[in-house]
């Protein structure tokens, strides 16, 4: 379960937005964090703290495929992003990495910048703390809590394989 303020983003939110090409090279995670959503919100990384969650509508995190995008965010301090939709790469990066995303069209439309918002990830209950509304995006399944809970799939394979 988590509970952050919203930063919210419209459609087709690409990872040249997320983290600029031109920032790629970036040696950390930390530093990636430090250009996350610059080129769309300027003032992002100053404003952003730990727990906040970020919402974006359709087909957020399209473009490349590049597994920076959802590094960025999630080293930045977003402890999840709620969104209409999700393009396919961008949502296996991210459960690859252990970051924490849901879809839940009606959410990503009703909840405005700045709210304050709650998901319990093990039922997929999204609250709006600031408006009372409550929504329900689809739980993960259990493999992919696991992955989750472990930060990443590589973490999840070697605490299988060391029993």
């Amino acid at each position: 379960m988590v509970t952050g303020k919203v930063f919210k983003f419209g459609d087709n939110v690409d990872t040249d937005v997320i983290i600029p090409a031109r920032y790629l090279n970036a040696p950390s995670p930390e530093e990636l964090a430090k250009h996350c959503m610059e080129d769309i919100d300027p003032a992002f990384v100053g404003k952003v703290h730990q727990g906040d969650i970020m919402v974006g509508g359709a087909n957020f995190g399209c473009g490349s495929s590049r597994e920076h995008a959802p590094i960025a965010i999630q080293a930045s301090g977003v402890a999840c992003v709620i969104a209409a939709s999700f393009a396919r790469i961008f949502y296996r990066n991210a459960i690859n990495i252990g970051f924490p995303i849901l879809e839940c069209p009606e959410a990503a439309q009703a909840i405005g910048n700045g709210d304050t918002v709650s998901v319990d990830f093990s039922t997929g209950v999204i609250r709006d703390e600031t408006t009372g509304q409550t929504f329900q995006a689809a739980a993960f399944p259990a493999f992919i809590n696991r992955i989750i809970d472990k930060g990443g799939l590589l973490k999840y394979l070697k605490a299988r394989q060391d029993g």
